[in-house]
């Protein structure tokens, strides 16, 4: 039996729904995390050091240097621009040893041409590059292309883990294609595994079939 249009089924699996999910988590989320981080480590590694050491004294959740205004761009090895990350703010906190960037803002392009943004009102990563959180009105479309019609991911808060290839949300997450829709109270997304756990209630809308 086919969906009906606008009905609204709370189910604990839904097939469409979880390739719709699946698609979203494994090449939107954790591209533009990766990239994030890329960005971030680069921003790290390329900030200019004082020219004396200075003496040891008690870290407090201070930055040591900020950053205003930004824009990072990485290219791939054929010279072609890979993901370009701007933001309004960044910020280092040494006792941690994190980065902080206000209104993120991240464009990442993929070998066919496809183009991924990404946007958020802060993103969190560690000193390795290895966490990276968006937080606040998280948002990541990837745009269509040809018969392909666009992915949008929408939630308040987003924790991927580079080195264990794992998307995470507590919160509830929203993903959109074409008329059809997917909720769910919580995400856990593995790439390695290829499995998706949806949590809680999860609700899933199709578009009504075009009567002949």
């Amino acid at each position: 039996m086919k969906p009906s249009g606008g009905r609204t089924t709370p189910r604990n699996v839904v097939p469409w729904g979880v390739r719709l999910l699946e698609q979203a988590s494994s090449y939107l989320p954790l591209l533009l995390m990766a990239m994030l981080a890329l960005g971030s480590w680069w921003l790290v590694k390329n900030t200019p050091l004082p020219d004396a050491p200075r003496a040891a004294a008690p870290l407090r959740h201070e930055p040591d240097y900020m950053m205003s205004q930004f824009l990072v761009r990485r290219f791939g090895a054929d010279g072609a621009m890979r993901a370009q990350i701007e933001g309004d703010m960044m910020r280092h906190y040494p006792d941690t040893d994190t980065l902080e960037i206000d209104n993120p803002r991240i464009r990442a392009i993929a070998p066919d041409g496809r183009v991924t943004l990404a946007n958020a009102r802060l993103a969190v990563a560690n000193g390795d590059g290895s966490e990276v959180q968006l937080q606040g009105g998280a948002q990541v479309v990837r745009e269509g292309s040809g018969t392909q019609e666009p992915v949008e991911f929408r939630g308040e808060f987003l924790h991927a883990f580079l080195d264990s290839e794992r998307v995470r949300s507590h919160l509830p997450v929203t993903v959109r294609r074409g008329g059809a829709e997917l909720q769910a109270q919580a995400m856990e997304y593995d790439h390695l595994d290829r499995v998706v756990q949806l949590k809680g209630r999860v609700t899933a809308s199709f578009p009504a079939n075009p009567r002949p």
